[in-house]
């Protein structure tokens, strides 16, 4: 994906689960579209959030603190969903803060609204089912690169998930969601030119 590339709403819910017309436009007619300045704090720790965020324009990052220091273990572009899966599955406080790293462009969808849906209409609750599957796998699949993949292996894998990041991404975060110092990222970058 290109930066600063719009991402329409079909496109984003069908990537997630094809809905037929009728059951999309009841998603649809649930979503509102905002913007935030870059540097705004979407989501805060210790809250339950009441909605769910797709990116329409923008890069966001989900951070928590370890003693004084933030750590970032997920970055969110166009097309992807920003959500609190405490809050939203279990109506509980998250542990995150969500930081926007550029303006951003977003959908909201009230998640008390998506829960109506999912009891009215069989394909909103199909696709709701797969939007949690997918948010566990990704989950899953970055617990298992910190546990097995070296820091060059997780950096060359952002890399190809995520093309223009570096222009868009102060390093300190980059290194931060690679578990590594700026001073191991800016030697590892070195090595791969």
């Amino acid at each position: 994906m290109t930066p600063n590339k719009y991402m329409e709403i079909d496109q984003i819910l069908d990537n997630i689960y094809p809905l037929s017309i009728e059951s999309k436009n009841l998603i649809k007619e649930s979503i509102t579209e905002t913007a935030f300045p870059k540097g705004h704090i979407l989501f805060k720790a210790d809250k339950t959030e009441r909605s769910i965020y797709f990116i329409k324009k923008g890069i966001a990052r989900a951070y928590a603190y370890s003693d004084d220091n933030q750590i970032t273990f997920w970055f969110g572009r166009e097309g992807n969903p920003i959500v609190s899966m405490q809050s939203y599955v279990n109506n509980k406080k998250g542990y995150e803060d969500v930081e926007l790293l550029e303006d951003c462009e977003l959908y909201e969808l009230k998640t008390e609204q998506l829960q109506k849906l999912f009891l009215e209409d069989i394909q909103i609750a199909n696709w709701g089912r797969k939007f949690s599957e997918l948010e566990l796998i990704k989950s899953e699949e970055r617990l298992i690169s910190l546990q097995f993949d070296t820091a060059t292996e997780r950096y060359l894998a952002l890399l190809k998930n995520y093309p223009s990041i570096i222009q868009r991404v102060q390093l300190a975060h980059i290194a931060s969601y690679l578990g590594i110092t700026q001073v191991s990222l800016s030697r590892i970058r070195a090595k791969i030119r």
